[in-house]
């Protein structure tokens, strides 16, 4: 990349050897019929150019249909189809136009039909007087707290979908490139093909620049006359970046690491489940692994036990996060060159963290959460001011 910002930039209006290799060597890792890329500056410049795709190739169908928890950007169109934000602080609530898909709970059994949800959105819309234009999802939804989609389920929902003359985006903005180990997309875990492929941060590994791929037709419907190109995530330091990216994943087996540390790290953290009852579930393939926290003896969410656990790995040099409905399940997506030395390491710190017990004020915070309120991930926040270092007392 250096080597190109050193000898020319120039944006996507203007034809360059770099830009044509990056859209070959991605779509190349793509199912028939994705063989075409637009340039984008992120995710969320990808989601939104996405949601302009469909709504430009299903005539008059301004709905959208999005799942629990999801997040697809911070613009203004991409903000209404994140629940994680418009349900958030500030947010705005639901647009009237956008329909959510209750989010699966392998854990507790719960929403696991896929027909069911997409029925339901797709009775809402034409209730509403719409159509369904897209509807978008994570392949693992990363915001809704790392979960794996049951088997089958984006095969039912993309079929009730298409029967609506929807077209149906995966968001691979996290995923994507080999994270999940086993496959380099994650839609390719539901054996689904999608209409339209929405990428972000990890095609450049830190340089702003995503993609979305879409099939010659989409493309053909998207071209009205109405020019499009992208100064930042079209120029050539970017197509430069991406296909370093690409050739690191291949020459460095990221992928194949990822399987592998990652299977060796969930196997050692369920090995924790009975020791430490607050662990209520351990999921996720490949380096993208979650740990739901729960108040032992139950599977109540236990957002304030998830966050002792974040800061007190944080003072021993590990970063994780939280996410979920109710901020309780442990985020783990490290670095694609993670290796079973770094999950020893984890590993062995977490349990140092726990051999401590969870501190009574920790617990009590869990026990007068409300997981029954609107929007508790964020609206109960008594348990956010919370410092690890002013614990107190432990109890195991």
């Amino acid at each position: 990349m250096t080597k190109q910002l050193e000898t020319l930039n120039t944006n996507s209006r203007y034809l360059h050897d770099k830009l044509v290799v990056l859209a070959e060597r991605i779509t190349q890792k793509m199912p028939e019929p994705l063989r075409v890329m637009y340039a984008v500056c992120s995710g969320s410049e990808a989601n939104d150019l996405a949601l302009r795709v469909a709504r430009a190739n299903v005539a008059g169908a301004w709905h959208v249909a999005v799942m629990e928890g999801a997040y697809h950007g911070h613009t203004t169109a991409t903000l209404d189809l994140s629940p994680y934000k418009f349900d958030g602080p500030g947010g705005m609530g639901k647009p009237p136009h956008v329909h959510v898909l209750p989010c699966p709970d392998v854990y507790r059994g719960s929403n696991l039909e896929g027909r069911a949800a997409a029925q339901a959105a797709v009775a809402a819309a034409h209730q509403a007087g719409g159509r369904i234009s897209a509807f978008y999802c994570e392949s693992i939804l990363s915001c809704g707290g790392q979960v794996v989609l049951p088997a089958g389920y984006l095969q039912d929902v993309y079929q009730v979908m298409h029967e609506e003359g929807a077209l149906c985006i995966a968001d691979e903005v996290q995923c994507g490139f080999g994270r999940v180990g086993s496959h380099f997309w994650g839609f390719q875990l539901q054996s689904v093909v999608p209409d339209v492929v929405t990428l972000g941060k990890p095609i450049g590994n830190g340089f702003p620049m995503g993609a979305v791929i879409m099939s010659q037709k989409l493309a053909k419907g998207f071209s009205n006359g109405m020019e499009y190109f992208n100064t930042c995530g079209g120029c050539t330091a970017a197509a430069a970046a991406g296909v370093a990216v690409l050739e690191a994943i291949e020459q460095d087996k990221l992928q194949q690491n990822a399987d592998d540390v990652g299977t060796y790290l969930i196997h050692n953290l369920q090995a924790l489940q009975k020791e430490y009852p607050c662990i209520g579930h351990v999921r996720g393939l490949g380096l993208f692994v979650g740990i739901e926290m729960v108040i032992p003896g139950s599977k109540q969410p236990a957002p304030a036990t998830a966050k002792f656990v974040k800061e007190g790995l944080k003072i021993r040099r590990i970063l994780v996060s939280t996410d979920g409905h109710h901020n309780h399940v442990i985020k783990i997506k490290p670095p694609m060159c993670f290796d079973r030395s770094n999950a020893d390491s984890l590993v062995t710190h977490l349990v140092e963290l726990l051999k401590l017990g969870v501190p009574v004020a920790v617990q009590e915070l869990d026990r007068a959460y409300n997981p029954e309120k609107k929007s508790t991930r964020i609206q109960n926040t008594t348990w956010q001011s919370f410092s690890v270092t002013d614990a107190g007392t432990h109890s195991s």
